[in-house]
């Protein structure tokens, strides 16, 4: 063997440890990340503590549950709009948002406010009697 194989192979085993590294360290910060946002699925708390702010909010009949998820983010009641829609769908609320205007509070978790809008708001006739 020469000095130019050694060299040579030496710096192939470097560019495959080099490339090895990049890939574990992307599985592992990907990994993180999905345990993270999984962990927040379900343990995700309100934006605010105390009594926090209430915001009136409008559901519009043809909306989807990333679009509430959405406006709820931009309204400043939770932290994320797509980590909304699977919070959604594990509810017990799953499917029953419904359209209307809704006081809710910074103070509320996302559970809580599911429950407040997935039932049918009372109208001002409801109300008087």
């Amino acid at each position: 063997m020469n000095i130019k194989e050694i060299l040579g192979a030496t710096v192939q085993i470097i560019v495959k440890v080099v490339v090895f590294a990049i890939i574990v360290m992307y599985i592992f910060r990907a990994a993180v990340a999905a345990y993270d946002y999984g962990y927040r699925v379900f343990t995700e708390e309100a934006v605010s503590t105390g009594e926090g702010r209430i915001i009136s909010v409008s559901i519009e009949a043809d909306q989807s549950v990333l679009d509430v998820g959405n406006m709820l983010q931009e309204k400043g009641l939770i932290r994320d709009g797509r980590l909304f829609v699977i919070q959604e769908l594990l509810s017990e609320n799953h499917g029953n948002i419904q359209p209307g205007v809704y006081d809710l509070n910074t103070s509320m978790t996302v559970q809580d406010m599911l429950a407040v809008i997935a039932v049918e708001p009372e109208t001002e006739e409801e109300a008087e009697e």
